[in-house]
């Protein structure tokens, strides 16, 4: 059967459109393509034992593990690219950035399939948006690159099985059932999905009986079982919401999801001065400029239930499919970035979708009244658009550049500077480093890691007593951690305070009874103290240096 010119360009076009999204990724991402491990990064992988232990598998799948969230299929990923890659970056980073490329044609194949105006559009400029770049740069969350893909396949798989005609229907509905387990068991924030089925069907007109009911049901079910076991695993084994006070009002929990609505739309429309931490909003309850945002949700949602008829049922579907997807990271459950900031760009990655489409129907339609107008809006959108996302790209080329960029975008990032600071010191930059870290303290006394950081720069220089000072006030916030009595044993033992200094590696062993450096030093000075009372013992071994701030 011969094809004409018409039926080859056809199947042509969405191949060229494929490959041009991809290549415009590729280029626009090009700096994170070569930049190393970032935040995080070291417990997702490079000093992940799930990755490497024999029965790895079984402890990712089946046990209580000690990573502080329960992502199964992302952290058997990971093993998987470990076994191909190891500890080169480079493989990460195309992974995650391959995976990007994909969700946004499975978006556009989504899109097109609602007959939304533009849908190609929409699924660049989802590709390249610098808003994007925190999850697509970023190795750590694979977890979100993997967990959209495969929602967004669920979500086809869906959209196949409700289509009338469509057979056999029950293989596609167990199949968006699979992909649909698998999202979650790669993120559980993707258990807003099934408000999307629904839409799906509210924007297509078709009835939603009791059966479509029951059929949703169950994957509502799935969802709340996942988001239930989540919630449990980050709270009660991670155990972050009281250690870092994390506990909020249901007024705060408003205040905070509220604004974070505006804010991202804000990120969406007007994407300067992206950073990898903003700054953490100071809630007040009593304080009635906080309820604006409230007022203003408040107003939209009442203009568009009054004007539907007028605005569309598009326009009313990318609105709700927004906030619904927005709303497990809005605050109603708390999170443990929470501790350093409200909002992040990740948080966004999915439901930026809906004000995307939104968006690029309008310029679409615009843009057909003059001749080549969709053609130069697009390139002009397109360009800005990927010259930005390669510009925030380069922050996430090595850690140094990723704290430097957030503190020029916010100077009063308490965690940046204490993070700087310690990669500075470990570094050898003593002066650097002790200027960042006391900043830290500065905008945050409570940061015992700082105070621990500040010990560890005096240490090194030989500057005991405030070396010791700074030791005692982190333990006070944090009494608990091992490698604090540790390096407060080791300051202690050069002053000769030998009796100090055995207690102090007593504590250090008491929540760290593998710590074969603090067992070898209390013998010594034990010894000591028994054979010959008064002896100096041998030099103590090096401090620990400080995890990175959690």
């Amino acid at each position: 059967m011969r094809l004409g010119g018409s039926d080859v360009r056809a199947k042509l076009m969405p191949i060229a459109g494929g490959a041009l999204i991809a290549l415009m990724t590729a280029l626009a991402y090009l700096p994170a393509l070569g930049g190393g491990f970032v935040w995080d990064d070291d417990l997702y992988v490079t000093s992940n034992p799930l990755l490497t232990e024999p029965d790895g598998f079984r402890k990712i799948w089946f046990s209580t593990h000690t990573q502080s969230q329960y992502f199964p299929l992302v952290f058997t990923t990971l093993r998987l690219e470990y076994a191909l890659f190891g500890a080169d970056p480079l493989g990460y980073h195309v992974v995650n950035v391959a995976l990007h490329v994909l969700n946004a044609l499975l978006a556009w194949r989504v899109l097109a399939r609602l007959a939304v105006p533009g849908a190609w559009l929409a699924a660049a400029i989802f590709a390249l948006h610098p808003v994007q770049v925190e999850s697509a740069a970023w190795i750590t969350e694979l977890k979100n690159t993997q967990s959209t893909a495969l929602a967004l396949l669920c979500l086809l798989a869906w959209m196949r099985f409700t289509e009338a005609g469509a057979a056999p229907r029950a293989r596609f509905y167990a199949l968006a059932l699979v992909l649909y387990a698998l999202a979650l068991f790669s993120k559980t924030t993707v258990c807003t999905l099934p408000a999307a089925f629904v839409l799906v069907l509210w924007l297509r007109g078709r009835p939603f009986g009791v059966h479509r009911i029951l059929e949703v049901a169950i994957f509502l079910a799935l969802g709340l079982v996942m988001g239930l076991v989540s919630i449990w695993w980050e709270d009660h084994l991670g155990n972050y919401s009281e250690r870092y006070r994390l506990s909020f009002t249901w007024v705060e929990r408003l205040l905070i999801a509220t604004r974070a609505i505006w804010f991202y739309l804000g990120k969406l429309l007007w994407p300067v001065d992206l950073a990898f931490s903003y700054p953490r909003w100071e809630l007040d309850a009593r304080d009635p400029v906080q309820y604006v945002w409230a007022v203003a949700c408040a107003a939209v949602a009442a203009s568009l239930w009054w004007w539907r008829r007028a605005l569309g049922r598009g326009t009313v579907t990318a609105a709700v499919f927004y906030v619904a997807t927005l709303s497990p990271m809005l605050g109603f459950i708390s999170l443990f970035t929470f501790y350093y900031t409200f909002v992040a760009d990740h948080y966004q990655y999915l439901a930026c979708l809906g004000p995307i489409a939104l968006f690029s129907a309008v310029v679409w339609r615009l843009g057909a009244r003059w001749p080549g107008g969709r053609l130069a809006a697009a390139a002009a959108l397109l360009g800005l658009l990927g010259s930005l996302t390669w510009q925030q790209a380069r922050a996430y080329e090595s850690h140094e550049s990723l704290w430097r960029d957030t503190l020029r975008k916010n100077p009063h990032s308490w965690m940046a500077h204490n993070n700087l600071g310690m990669l500075l010191q470990q570094r050898g930059d003593h002066d650097e480093a002790e200027l960042h870290l006391k900043k830290s303290i500065a905008l945050n006394p409570r940061n015992g890691q700082a105070h621990f950081n500040v010990g560890n720069v005096l240490l090194a220089r030989g500057e005991l007593d405030a070396a010791i000072v700074h030791y005692r006030q982190a333990l006070h916030f944090h009494p608990n951690r091992a490698s604090f009595h540790h390096n407060l044993a080791v300051a202690l033992e050069r002053q000769r305070r030998w009796s100090e200094a055995a207690d102090a590696y007593r504590q250090a062993l008491r929540f760290d009874p593998g710590n074969a450096a603090a067992g070898a030093r209390l013998r010594v000075l034990e010894g000591n103290e028994a054979g010959s009372g008064g002896r100096s013992p041998a030099r103590p071994r090096a401090p620990i240096d400080a995890p990175r701030d959690p």
